[in-house]
């Protein structure tokens, strides 16, 4: 057939209409985003919000950086206070109330929202507690809405414990990172010569990270003993958690097609001693 009796493709450009119809339909969905919430104004026996984590900066560090500012803040003592992330959280008393909004958050900031994000992250979080009680309790009572989970107050170990499978990333603290540079012990793994970015590594390794001002740090088991951010007994029973966390999710990652290459998991002490996990 020659070229001139082929049907050309054809592109099929929206109109303007069809264009402000498209719009109309964005701006109605971005009205319907849950980007805040006020409980503790409404239901008896809140007694406080914060949102998400919350980290203390000093007034000269708040001066000098004023891109931390995102966010609701208050003045405590001379601290900063400082509130970011996606979830709005309730003190109860013994119990804990989150809130999963639809807050998109990249690089400890808060950058849009995003309709029924809040409701898929909150599911998801739950889905994943179920699955994997039989390694770790939890620290979940119950969810009473499709972006509301109720949790035990605990005492938060203030370490992530992330847990990489291959040697990739591009972040400051990612394993390729710091592996190109030519960092072979890492976090109190010794990483042997020759791998290359995307490989998979011999085994699983756990790289913790605690929190400063502006970033996640990197720290041995070591350190984290030695600062006295954890006990051993403690420490050890949370590590062996998250390597078995992550090894299940890797298992049932690949039963549907998908890799998990690394995650992080933040686990707390329950009042009765025991160590819980709180995140994933």
């Amino acid at each position: 057939m020659s070229s001139q009796n082929q049907q050309q493709p054809s592109l099929d450009i929206p109109s303007f209409s069809d264009r402000s119809e498209v719009l109309a339909a964005i701006r109605s969905s971005l009205s319907d985003c849950l980007t805040e919430t006020d409980l503790h104004l409404t239901v008896p026996g809140l007694k406080s919000k914060t949102r998400g984590k919350v980290i203390y900066l000093s007034h000269r560090t708040h001066l000098a950086n004023p891109r931390f500012c995102v966010g609701c803040f208050d003045w405590t003592n001379e601290l900063l206070v400082l509130f970011w992330k996606v979830r709005d959280i309730y003190d109860g008393g013994d119990y804990l109330v989150l809130v999963t909004t639809d807050r998109q958050s990249a690089f400890d900031r808060v950058l849009a929202s995003i309709p029924f994000k809040g409701q898929v992250l909150n599911e998801t979080s739950l889905w994943w507690f179920n699955k994997t009680q039989h390694i770790t309790p939890n620290a979940v009572v119950s969810a009473p809405d499709k972006n509301v989970t109720i949790e035990k107050k605990c005492s938060v170990f203030p370490v992530e414990f992330v847990v990489r499978g291959y040697v990739t990333g591009s972040t400051d603290t990612s394993l390729w990172t710091v592996y190109k540079k030519g960092v072979r012990d890492y976090c109190g793994n010794i990483l042997p010569d020759g791998l290359v970015k995307n490989q998979r590594l011999p085994a699983n390794i756990l790289t913790p990270t605690t929190k400063a001002v502006d970033h996640d740090v990197p720290v041995t088991p070591d350190q984290i003993i030695q600062r006295g951010l954890m006990t051993q007994e403690d420490y050890d029973e949370a590590s062996r958690k998250a390597l078995s966390l992550y090894e299940y999710g890797q298992h049932v990652a690949a039963e549907h097609g998908l890799i998990l290459v690394d995650t992080k998991y933040e686990f707390g002490k329950g009042s009765d001693g025991t160590v819980l996990l709180l995140d994933e």
